[in-house]
């Protein structure tokens, strides 16, 4: 488990971390939305142990990654911009990292190494960006960590290759209980990965929640109605949102789908259908409700 406690990290006059408190369960595919600067990949390098914080407390498992090799033996660490040594091949550095990595399986590193279309004796620096997070990956997963840290891990892989590392982390999450927190400013990226969302904006957290929490009791209504009513005409449902163009009416509603239905049909409406919200809808939803300008936090 990683416990957040008022976790404070300043660069100069800047406060890359401003006081965020928040927990992450063991295995939990988190995901930590965010604009560039928001604190993403220092809230990741602190967890990582590379930066001590300067007030307040990060904790794994109950211990400090600051300088504990210990806690450091059970994580991983991929960079947005992932460090290789010098020349160096994929096999010189599952050579590197099986002298550090206690769980470190060959077994499955040529398992992956199968997986992934890289060939294992180029030199790494030669490769593209995204064989390049392949090889990170391999090395990885080949740790087999307890805990898998990732900053904008999709960036740079093709369609086929995103669909294969979100298969390979579900069954390692599934089959080890691995933890994993990946950090992206692609809400649509994390809607089919992640089971938790962290919302960071400007060194702090705006919230935190389950995924299917945030989705449970929210629907999207476009209804086709004549003539079109106005938004007090939907009383006594709870309406985040309303949009009118022409007679097609776009809702965000809290409640049931059948109270919902019932008061749509009411209005004898010529189509009406109930969709499901993608994360980025839940998203805006909720920081408008809860009074945040959700286009100046995530532009």
């Amino acid at each position: 488990m990683i416990e957040v406690k008022n976790l404070t990290k300043k660069f100069n006059s800047v406060k890359a971390l401003d006081g965020i408190s928040f927990s992450i369960g063991s295995g939990s595919l988190f995901g930590l939305v965010g604009s560039n600067g928001a604190g993403k990949s220092t809230f990741l390098r602190t967890l990582a142990g590379i930066y001590a914080p300067d007030g307040g407390e990060i904790l794994i498992d109950g211990k400090s990654p600051f300088e504990n090799s210990q806690v450091k033996s059970r994580l991983y660490f991929i960079s947005d911009y992932p460090y290789f040594l010098p020349q160096s091949t994929l096999n010189d550095m599952a050579d590197f990292y099986k002298r550090i990595y206690p769980n470190w399986s060959r077994k499955r590193y040529e398992e992956l190494c199968g997986l992934f279309p890289i060939n294992a004796k180029d030199k790494i620096g030669n490769m593209s960006k995204g064989m390049q997070r392949q090889a990170a990956l391999i090395c990885a997963l080949a740790a087999r960590p307890d805990y898998l840290l990732l900053d904008e891990i999709f960036d740079g892989l093709d369609p086929v290759m995103r669909q294969l590392l979100k298969r390979i982390v579900f069954d390692e999450v599934a089959q080890r209980d691995m933890t994993v927190i990946v950090a992206s400013h692609n809400l649509r990226e994390l809607e089919d990965f992640c089971d938790h969302i962290g919302l960071f904006h400007k060194g702090g957290v705006v919230f935190e929640r389950d995924l299917d929490e945030m989705k449970l009791g929210i629907n999207k209504v476009q209804a086709v109605l004549k003539p079109t009513p106005d938004i007090r005409d939907f009383a006594p449902l709870d309406i985040v949102k309303m949009e009118k163009h022409g007679s097609l009416v776009s809702l965000v509603v809290r409640g049931s789908k059948e109270e919902i239905l019932e008061k749509i049909n009411s209005f004898n409406p010529i189509f009406v259908e109930i969709l499901p919200l993608t994360l980025e809808e839940v998203f805006i939803s909720e920081m408008e409700v809860a009074g945040y300008d959700i286009d100046n936090i995530l532009s």
